[in-house]
């Protein structure tokens, strides 16, 4: 065992090469060294061995009947060695890795899948995972190493968490096509006071009761029902139950569905979409690959949901 670990691949390396070409000289050429080098190389490794490699002479080098029997084991080692040396290429190039990324509904089933599947493209040994996470559990799931990369809604973080934002995405009222502001392509929120509306989440309490936290208390809006997902919120829209306001990105869940989207503006209000990370762990290059792929993806893809 300790003679072993005293192998070298370089020794490795020189023996095959000198038993390939049966030339301590032509080795040396191959590899670019001296045939003196060559020659320590193997005395070396036969040291290490107690057996010699080589039956030499004056006009020829020949393996002896130990290095014959060695050369087999040697060339697989060697084999080995070079494919864990086009791994780690394949790593530091970020090539090849896994990568673990945590999203909400709506991105978590139709942005990264479909991301996934182009950067795969010209990454196929990068495999993505995709964790369904609560937009309430991204940071923390960052900060606590259960993914590498977040993607969603923009929040508040603690300092082992950063965040890039990504792409902004208006805020939309979403109703169903006999709706009476179905016609409409554009809406106010003075327009929405008396409107039956249905929040996802807390996403009004963070996003919509802000803007109107200063108007007179009958021109402010409140959802008559809130529910937990965005489907649900969507599916009562679009059956006329109520209407909802959703980002517009929320459009790529709405595929097959009658339900008509109006702009709300008087002002116009964007919702940020970010990539969180963490600030203690340094990303992978895998991940921190797919982290640059994603942020001009995700521009394109949103905008052909906000256009």
């Amino acid at each position: 065992m300790m003679a072993f670990l005293r192998f070298t691949l370089r020794q490795l390396e020189t023996f095959v090469c000198v038993a390939e070409l049966r030339s301590f000289a032509g080795a040396a050429e191959r590899l670019g060294m001296t045939p003196q080098a060559v020659s320590q190389l193997v005395a070396e490794l036969e040291k290490i061995l107690s057996f010699r490699l080589f039956d030499r002479s004056t006009r020829k080098v020949s393996l002896s009947a130990a290095g014959s029997d060695f050369l087999a084991s040697v060339q697989t080692t060697m084999r080995h060695a070079r494919a864990c040396e086009s791994a780690a290429a394949d790593v530091r190039n970020r090539a090849a890795g896994m990568v673990r990324i945590g999203a909400p509904l709506a991105l978590a089933s139709r942005a990264l899948p479909a991301a996934i599947k182009a950067y795969q493209q010209s990454h196929p040994k990068v495999v993505v995972r995709i964790c369904d996470l609560s937009v309430e559990m991204l940071a923390d799931a960052v900060a606590a190493g259960d993914v590498d990369l977040a993607l969603g809604p923009d929040r508040l973080i603690g300092e082992d968490v950063r965040r890039q934002v990504m792409f902004e995405s208006r805020w939309v009222l979403w109703c169903s096509a006999d709706h009476p502001l179905a016609s409409r392509d554009r809406v106010t929120w003075r327009d929405l006071h008396d409107i039956h509306l249905v929040a996802a989440g807390r996403d009004h309490e963070r996003s919509v009761l802000p803007m109107h936290a200063s108007a007179p208390e009958g021109e402010r809006i409140s959802p008559v029902e809130i529910v937990d997902n965005i489907t649900t919120a969507l599916g009562m829209a679009e059956h006329g139950l109520a209407a909802t306001l959703a980002p517009a990105y929320v459009g790529c869940l709405t595929k097959h569905s009658e339900l008509r989207m109006c702009r709300v503006e008087d002002p116009e209000t964007l919702r940020s979409v970010c990539l969180y990370q963490s600030t203690v762990r340094n990303l992978s290059p895998a991940a921190y690959g797919f982290a640059e792929f994603l942020s001009p993806w995700l521009s394109d893809w949103a905008k052909q949901l906000d256009a």
